[in-house]
């Protein structure tokens, strides 16, 4: 049990050491991963488009 303990006793440490983001910082990077998750479905959904329609093409 007191290893237990100890463990958890380091986490706490641990996680004292740890910055935060902000508020700010946290949208404002939500926002990218947002705007890049859109950007490479279009590419990738106009790619299978694309590859779709020449499959047609080749086989008919």
């Amino acid at each position: 049990m007191q290893k237990v303990i100890a463990f958890f006793e380091s986490v706490k440490l641990e996680l004292e050491k740890v910055t935060w983001p902000t508020r700010k910082e946290t949208f404002a990077t939500t926002g990218v991963v947002i705007f890049i998750v859109v950007l490479i479905s279009f590419y990738l959904g106009t790619c299978d488009l694309i590859i779709a329609k020449l499959l047609r093409l080749i086989l008919g």
